[in-house]
């Protein structure tokens, strides 16, 4: 198998050192900020990652500070980027790390797998770009190449966990090749084109020049479900807005929001807002309230000082009651 991967492995490492885009996490070395630029980068796309990674380190400047920090803060940081339940898992271990490993980010494999969050590919990463372990990483560029290379579209993960190995093995240089995979899935070898004329591992690669149709079709996609939500908006001229945490699981999990009720069919006016989430689609309806809030909740006049979904924050633009707290 190592022989399999000893031509593409210089070419593509040359490759990767001329063509490389100049990210931050690519100058470091240091476990957190490689951790946290690995579970921000997880189903978001860089250029939005871009702006929010070194913000991060404003507010938490080592695992210290973001063990310590209340839940609340940690997911205002993490707003706008999504899938706040990654952000919840980064709190979890960073206090994890404090308990278990005197605050210092683990460096053994297994270790790292035992933190909320980390899974193997999120680990390889690490342990291959700060301590220069051969642990690949199988994240869906990474694969997407691996499939093409040996021309195995219904690969499973068991295999191109095989097969990464053996590539990463092979190429001597762990922490560039991780690197050079990602890279070029992301940029040469993307799921709908293959710029296999400019590619460096096109001679080695078994689907060369074959076009993407020889790629699986899509498996058939969820169907995305619609949601009613009547958003009650209870706004106070002095006190500001009634805000509710929204409960540990489920959508918009944690974070906080207007008293939110769901309705059992599609009303027969227009929503204020419709905001699409991966598998959900939130009508939202809105209407400013004067009657007393339900009691659990508060009243908050800075909203930026608490974490709201954005799709709250698109509606309340859209309500000139309450456009005075965003």
């Amino acid at each position: 198998m190592t022989s399999l991967f000893s031509a593409p492995c210089k070419p593509l490492l040359r490759w990767y050192q001329k063509n490389l885009r100049d990210l931050p996490w690519r100058h470091t070395t240091d476990p957190y900020r490689i951790w946290i630029s690995e579970v921000m980068l997880q189903q978001t796309q860089v250029k939005t990652v871009l702006p929010r990674y070194e913000q991060w380190f404003q507010s938490f400047p080592s695992i210290q500070h973001l063990a310590a920090a209340p839940l609340d803060d940690v997911l205002k940081a993490w707003e706008g980027l999504g899938y706040y339940r990654r952000a919840r898992f980064i709190h979890a271990a960073a206090q994890q790390i404090m308990e278990q490993h005197s605050g210092i980010f683990p460096e053994q494999f297994e270790e790292m797998l035992g933190l909320p969050g980390i899974g193997k590919s999120t680990a390889g990463a690490i342990a291959s770009f700060c301590f220069d372990m051969s642990t690949p990483v199988l994240d869906g560029n990474v694969k997407r190449v691996l499939k093409r290379w040996h021309n195995q579209p219904e690969a499973t993960d068991k295999q191109l966990w095989g097969l990464a190995q053996s590539a990463i093995d092979a190429s001597k240089e762990p922490a560039m090749w991780n690197q050079s995979m990602m890279e070029l899935g992301a940029t040469l070898c993307q799921s709908h084109t293959a710029q296999c004329d400019i590619c460096p591992v096109s001679k080695s690669c078994k689907s060369a020049f074959s076009g993407i149709e020889k790629q699986p079709p899509n498996k058939k996609k969820t169907p995305v479900k619609d949601v009613f939500w009547q958003i009650n908006l209870h706004v106070h001229p002095e006190k500001g807005l009634w805000l509710q945490q929204r409960p540990e699981k489920g959508i918009w999990a944690g974070l906080w929001t207007p008293p939110i009720i769901e309705l059992p069919q599609k009303p027969a006016c227009s929503p204020c807002h419709i905001h699409l989430l991966t598998h959900r689609r939130l009508h939202l309806y809105s209407s400013p309230l004067l009657s007393p809030p339900p009691p659990k909740g508060k009243w908050v006049k800075e909203l930026s000082q608490l974490a709201l979904p954005t799709g709250i924050h698109h509606l309340l633009a859209k309500q000139t009651s309450a456009t005075q707290f965003i």
